[in-house]
C-alpha cells in the first residue's frame, strides 16, 4: 500500500514536470501539434503497459467500443485544452480549474449513473464552485481562452471517468492506455495539418520531455494502482499543485495573490473531500484502473 502511494506521488510529479515542459514552449508550437507529437512519443510506453494475455490489437479495441471512443475523444479534448491553458495561464491557476474534475464527476454521476448524492457532497460541489468564482473573479479581471480551456479539460476528464465507470472493471489496461493515445493522435494529427510548424531543436527537446514524461507518469500510475487501491492513489494528484506553484514561481515568474490562493484552497479542499466521500459511498474506486 505504502509503495503504491509513493508511486502515485512520483507519477503526478512526472505529470507536473511534463506540463512544465509544454508550458516552456510558450505557444511556439500549436497545441494540436504538441499533443500529436506527445501522443506519438507516448506510444513508447505500450510495452510496459501491456500485460500478460493482452495483445497489441487490444490497444485499439475494447469490450465496449462506444465507451472506448468516448474516452479517446475526451482524451484528445483534455490534452489539447490543457496545453492551451498552460500556454496562456499560470500553472497553479490551470491546475485549480482542472481539479474541478471530481466535482464534475459528482454532477455527471447524478445525471448519467443516477447516483444518490448526499448533502455533504453537494456542499463540496458548492464550495468548489465558490472557489472557482474566487479564482476567476469575473468582472474584476480579464477572463480568456485559457480559463475556458482549463475548465474544458476538467470537464472532459470527468466525462472520461464516467465512461470508465460504465465500461466496468474488466477493461484491459492496454486498451485504457490506447484510448488515451489514439484519440490525441487522430484529433491532434488532423487539426495540425493545415498549419503545421516544424519545431526547432529546442522545441523538439521540450516536446520530447512533454511526451516521454507523460508516458512515464502513466506507467508509474499503473504500477501504483497495482500496489494500492485507486482510492488511495487518487488523492496524490493534488500534490501537482505544489509543483505548479514552485515551477510557476521559479521558472515562469508567476505570482499568486491572496484571493487566488484562497480560491485554490477551496477547490482543492472540495476535490479532496469529494474523493474521500466517494470512497465511502461508491465501491467502484476499489476496482478502478487508473491510466
Amino acid at each position: 500500500m505504502f509503495k503504491g502511494v509513493l508511486l502515485g506521488f512520483a507519477s503526478f510529479a512526472a505529470y507536473a514536470i511534463s506540463d512544465a515542459f509544454v508550458k516552456s514552449l510558450r505557444g511556439g508550437v500549436p497545441a494540436y501539434e504538441a499533443v500529436f507529437i506527445g501522443a506519438l512519443l507516448g506510444l513508447a510506453a505500450l510495452p510496459l503497459v501491456k500485460g500478460r494475455g493482452e495483445s497489441w490489437r487490444d490497444a485499439v479495441t475494447a469490450r465496449r467500443p462506444g465507451l472506448w471512443w468516448v474516452r479517446a475523444v475526451t482524451g484528445a479534448i483534455c490534452n489539447i485544452s490543457s496545453v492551451t491553458a498552460f500556454t496562456l495561464l499560470p500553472m497553479a491557476e490551470v491546475f485549480a480549474l482542472i481539479f474541478l474534475m471530481p466535482i464534475f464527476v459528482t454532477l455527471l454521476s447524478v445525471l448519467f449513473l443516477k447516483e444518490h448524492v448526499g448533502w455533504r457532497r453537494w456542499s463540496a460541489v458548492v464550495a468548489g464552485f465558490v472557489g472557482v468564482l474566487v479564482v476567476l473573479r469575473p468582472g474584476f479581471r480579464h477572463l480568456g481562452l485559457g480559463h475556458a480551456a482549463a475548465i474544458a479539460c476538467g470537464l472532459s476528464g470527468a466525462v472520461s471517468v464516467i465512461a470508465l465507470r460504465l465500461a466496468g472493471p474488466h477493461e484491459k489496461r492496454v486498451s485504457l492506455y490506447g484510448a488515451g493515445m489514439v484519440g490525441p493522435l487522430i484529433v491532434g494529427g488532423l487539426l495540425m495539418l493545415p498549419g503545421f510548424v516544424w519545431p526547432d531543436l529546442r522545441q523538439w527537446w521540450l516536446l520530447a520531455g512533454y511526451g516521454l514524461l507523460a508516458a512515464l507518469a502513466a506507467v508509474l500510475l499503473m504500477y501504483a494502482t497495482l500496489l494500492a487501491h485507486a482510492n488511495r492513489v487518487a488523492p496524490t494528484q493534488y500534490s501537482q499543485m505544489l509543483w505548479a506553484i514552485g515551477f510557476g514561481y521559479w521558472l515562469f515568474g508567476d505570482r499568486l495573490d491572496w484571493p487566488m490562493l484562497a480560491g485554490i484552497a477551496l477547490i482543492l479542499g472540495a476535490g479532496i473531500f469529494t474523493l474521500v466521500r466517494e470512497e465511502k459511498v461508491t465501491p467502484w474506486w476499489r476496482r478502478a484502473k487508473m491510466i
